[in-house]
């Protein structure tokens, strides 16, 4: 005991005791401790041989002198009981979402709004991870994930709200572990464990299910599980785990008419993104598209889509460095209209359609007209509204990796070793953005990311963007979301091969599209479709088997 001390605190004096009954979890505590009703002590965890004698242990038992008094003692005469829990407290918890029968990822996105409207508020979400069924075989594949949600509601209650959801949403449960539309389970609340016929808490089946363990490990990789063993970590949890008979993956959804995007099955084929500029001003085929006759348009289209692209992305402002900026009204006039065409001669099809927008009402009404993608080169960073209006439209975003503006881009290229270099820098940034987006309500399995090629990188720096995408798809924070790289025409390609014409650089645009499949990309955006859906054709059959 220090004598220089100004300030002492004592919560309770006394010996050491050996609990009367053993058992191998046996605690040694402070029994004035339990006579002052103190509700809350520090317990040391033991080995299992219980030892017979106190003294007999490996540490050291300090007891005071009872003639001890120390100053300023700040203690009630007699010990209160904890007040009662607050009602208005927010509590955190974590559930486990389900889905095996019909629209799957749909009815997931379903119990997510539900939660929200009865004030349960989704803070955050995992990836969704397709899996095989456990405990009962015979039954399609499940989508699993999790949601980190903020509520007023004790466990109980929480309980009665996620059954509630369930039945609103027309489950019926046939079979113990069987077939349903939608499965909602609390798995962690607030730090505590909860033990009622009813609802156990943690979830006794969180260890031995990797697709329960895997979305927590997204979302609370280093927080312990069991508050009863604190150093057992949800990622040592998951790493305790066999490898899994079928590696599991996540799921990105496109839309209704379209399966979504599985970014960690190795054998997944490489999405073609045609581009559709409707701009004068582009820097590869700027005024192409705007004086077409509505008949040649289709005819264009129509030749992307059977040379193997799946996706058209439709932009009405160009990103070149040192373009003009548009207004919102001639930026709608451009794409709404190519966007309906789209719509209206290809509805046979199962054509996707991106918008290239970094505005949130430009990006709002191409929702309204057809659009099933926002592709925002500035990751949402331009425009306050855009991941706000992304989340309420519950569209899937691709987040770009840009800095400063198309205007300003170009000077801002600069990565210090110190921060992490070329890679690391923009690692953390797409971080930053996925952080952001979540916080604006956005789930996470509704993110697509892209390095920025071209933006904000310089130079041989695109190059060694491509040399490091599988870095960029695993690292801590990134892993499991899918990747869309534009290399197409780009200026960096230009200066490698010394070819200045954007139109006559396909041979090297090839070689980036085929660095790209190798790195992982899910999604290549190709000015030059016919050649480059060939690109892509060989390039997942030598990397994605």
């Amino acid at each position: 005991m220090r004598q220089n001390m100004k300030h002492i605190t004592l919560v309770a004096a006394g010996a050491l005791r050996q609990p009367r009954l053993l058992s191998p979890n046996s605690r040694y505590v402070c029994y004035s401790c339990r006579n002052l009703r103190v509700s809350r002590i520090e317990q040391r965890q033991f080995s299992q041989t219980t030892p017979s004698r106190v003294d007999s242990c490996d540490f050291k038992k300090y007891t005071l002198p009872r003639n001890f008094k120390p100053t300023e003692v700040n203690l009630p005469a007699k010990m209160t009981s904890p007040p009662p829990p607050d009602p208005a407290r927010k509590r955190v918890a974590y559930i486990a979402l389900g889905s095996n029968l019909g629209d799957r990822i749909g009815w997931i996105e379903k119990a997510c709004a539900e939660l929200d409207a009865r004030g349960i508020k989704v803070k955050r979400t995992s990836s969704l991870w397709e899996t095989e069924p456990m405990y009962v075989l015979d039954q399609d594949r499940f989508v699993n994930g999790a949601c980190e949600v903020e509520t007023t509601l004790e466990p109980l209650a929480l309980l009665d709200a996620l059954q509630d959801i369930e039945n609103s949403l027309g489950r019926k449960k046939i079979i113990d572990k069987g077939p349903r539309n939608i499965d909602l389970d609390i798995l962690l609340y607030d730090n505590i464990k909860f033990d009622h016929e009813r609802l156990t808490i943690p979830h006794i089946g969180i260890p031995e299910r990797e697709f329960v363990l895997k979305p927590l490990a997204e979302l609370i990789p280093d927080k312990p599980i069991d508050p009863n063993r604190p150093w057992t970590l949800t990622r040592d949890y998951l790493d305790a785990l066999p490898p899994s008979a079928t590696p599991i993956t996540t799921m990105t959804p496109l839309s209704a008419h379209h399966p979504p995007i599985m970014a960690l099955n190795p054998a997944r084929k490489t999405h073609v993104m045609g581009i559709l500029n409707m701009t004068p001003d582009s820097f590869s085929d700027g005024g192409q598209n705007t004086s077409l006759e509505e008949s040649t348009l289709v005819s264009n289209i129509q030749s992307s889509l059977d040379a193997g692209a799946t996706m058209i992305d439709v932009g009405g402002q160009s990103t070149a460095p040192n373009a003009p900026e548009v207004s919102v009204e001639e930026e709608l006039n451009r794409v709404l209209p190519a966007i309906k065409l789209i719509r209206s001669h290809f509805s046979g099809r199962p054509v996707l359609i991106s918008v290239d927008t970094y505005r949130a009402s430009v990006a709002e009404a191409a929702v309204a007209a057809g659009a099933d993608i926002v592709n925002d080169v500035s990751g949402g960073s331009m425009d306050p509204e855009m991941l706000p209006t992304a989340a309420r439209l519950g569209t899937t975003i691709c987040l770009m990796h840009m800095r400063g503006t198309p205007a300003t881009m170009n000077s801002l290229a600069e990565y210090p070793d110190s921060e992490g270099g070329l890679i690391g820098g923009i690692a953390r940034e797409l971080v930053d953005r996925v952080a952001a987006a979540e916080a604006a309500g956005i789930r996470r399995w509704r993110i697509v990311l892209d390095p920025g090629l071209g933006f904000a990188k310089v130079g041989w720096q695109n190059v060694d963007v491509l040399r490091h995408l599988d870095e960029l798809r695993f690292w801590p924070g990134l892993q499991g979301l899918p990747w869309l790289v534009g290399s197409s025409r780009k200026s960096f390609i230009g200066r490698v091969t010394g070819i200045p014409t954007p139109k006559e650089r396909i041979w090297g645009t090839a070689a980036t599209v085929a660095a790209a499949v190798q790195g992982g990309a899910d999604v290549v955006r190709v000015h030059d479709v016919k050649e480059m859906a060939q690109v892509v054709a060989m390039a997942d059959a030598i990397w994605r088997y």
